[in-house]
């Protein structure tokens, strides 16, 4: 089972030898267990890999994520009928039915709130009461827009001025950063469930590919937000860019602990489990099948 990442910031060259991936680096050659990465970030515009390795990567789940020049990730690659069921789990996916769709909606947005809420209580700060109140009135498909409300008062609360619009503050460039990652590693899982990322349960735009990891995605965003809290030394503002250890630090979300269902797994697992319980919510029409990650005690 994937476990790890793999973190590409320097002129490399990957390639597939004896069913690994052979990393050669001007220092010399690093060769890792292919069926133990679950995703690549390629940091840097001097990365070149063979098709013979990419070919690999897309057989064996695994999530290639290529940065822009000012190193955000800018994509994802996955792979296409990952999945025995493929057909059958999408015929039931596209079928699924607007109450049902709503009430995991409503779950994701309740699982949200509630991370955010233990976020605050981790870094002691207030709000967390308040939060879990605000929760408790989330509706079948959050017809009032609660999530929003939660939004305003939890990022007033984590942060001293702070703005989630302005794209200069360092802290919501590690956040961006965080996020992408986090997102491709649900859209991974969701393509390896049978899933398709581009049918969502909320999120439904004609122009986006992942309106399901969007979706999904939601209640993995808090630990996205305690590691760019930690990062910034409890918040600190700031107008710098990232520097190649902020982004080798938020690269690392999918190996945060989480605890779903009972059990203490990393994001990355969290992400698959949630994913496959989300085809079994559907595929039996309960929306309490649906397992979301939660912070740990």
């Amino acid at each position: 089972m994937a476990w790890r990442g793999l973190h590409i910031s320097k002129p490399s060259r990957l390639s597939l030898a004896d069913g690994q991936i052979a990393v050669a680096q001007d220092d010399g050659e690093v060769r890792l267990p292919l069926e133990d990465i679950a995703w690549i970030i390629l940091d840097t515009p001097q990365a070149t890999l063979t098709s013979t390795l990419l070919s690999a990567c897309m057989a064996a789940g695994i999530a290639v994520v290529v940065t822009d020049q000012k190193h955000t990730p800018s994509g994802v690659t996955l792979p296409f009928h990952s999945h025995f069921r493929q057909g059958e789990v999408a015929q039931l996916q596209i079928a699924a039915g607007a109450p049902l769709k709503k009430r995991i909606w409503q779950a994701v947005v309740r699982a949200k709130i509630a991370n955010q809420a233990d976020a605050l209580d981790a870094v002691k700060r207030p709000g967390a009461a308040s939060l879990r109140e605000i929760a408790r009135h989330v509706g079948s498909g959050d017809p009032d827009n609660v999530e929003a409300r939660a939004a305003r008062e939890y990022w007033s609360r984590l942060w001293d001025n702070f703005r989630r619009e302005d794209d200069g503050d360092r802290r919501n460039k590690l956040l961006n950063y965080g996020y992408a990652i986090i997102r491709s590693g649900v859209a991974r899982s969701l393509v390896a469930a049978g899933l398709l990322p581009c049918i969502g349960v909320n999120h439904a735009s004609v122009s986006n590919a992942f309106n399901l990891a969007d979706d999904l995605v939601e209640p993995f965003r808090p630990f996205v937000d305690l590691m760019a809290w930690k990062r910034t030394d409890g918040g600190k503002p700031s107008r710098d860019d990232l520097s190649l250890d902020d982004r080798r630090f938020m690269a690392g979300v999918l190996l945060r602990d989480s605890v779903i269902a009972g059990d203490r797994v990393t994001l990355l697992v969290a992400a698959e489990r949630a994913t496959e319980s989300l085809v079994r919510a559907v595929e039996y029409v309960l929306p309490n099948a649906l397992e979301l990650p939660s912070m740990p005690a």
